[in-house]
């Protein structure tokens, strides 16, 4: 009976948990109010947890977490191009994303998951073209913010 019992309290608190999670949509666009290749949103603060789903409105782009972007021990992730995909961010820090084929022109965002626990490793990677300007912005809201 007591394991009967544990079972289903245990269950409960999963359900729990899930339904407080919460999910994100980026979507990727060619173009939007901040220009063009874009992710719309370009910063999202999220809680241990939570999900992010990338959407391509437009075809012709992916997301993908970069190196030196996430936080220890945590897994990056690779979206394939013109697909929609989910990832469930677990680890506190923060995540710099790229579209491959359009980093260079600046198609990047961050996503903060918790406290931002890796920014300064990750405000040292470099990036080509306009990326690093782009994020030189992002970073600057985010240490705004906290």
């Amino acid at each position: 009976m007591k394991k009967m019992i544990l079972a289903a309290t245990c269950a409960l608190l999963a359900t729990v948990g899930a339904a407080i999670a919460e999910e994100h949509v980026i979507e990727m666009h060619n173009k939007g109010e901040k220009g063009v290749m874009v992710f719309v949103p370009d910063i999202v603060r999220a809680a241990p947890g939570d999900t992010v789903r990338f959407v391509a409105v437009d075809k012709g782009h992916n997301a993908e977490t970069i190196k030196g972007m996430v936080p220890e021990n945590a897994d990056g992730f690779k979206g394939k191009i013109n697909e929609e995909f989910t990832v469930t961010l677990e680890k506190e820090g923060i995540y710099g994303v790229k579209c491959a084929p359009h980093y260079g022109m600046g198609m990047v965002a961050l996503i903060t998951v918790g406290e931002p626990v890796n920014t300064a490793e990750a405000e040292t990677v470099k990036h080509p073209g306009k990326a690093g300007k782009v994020f030189a912005e992002l970073f600057g809201q985010v240490v705004a913010s906290n």
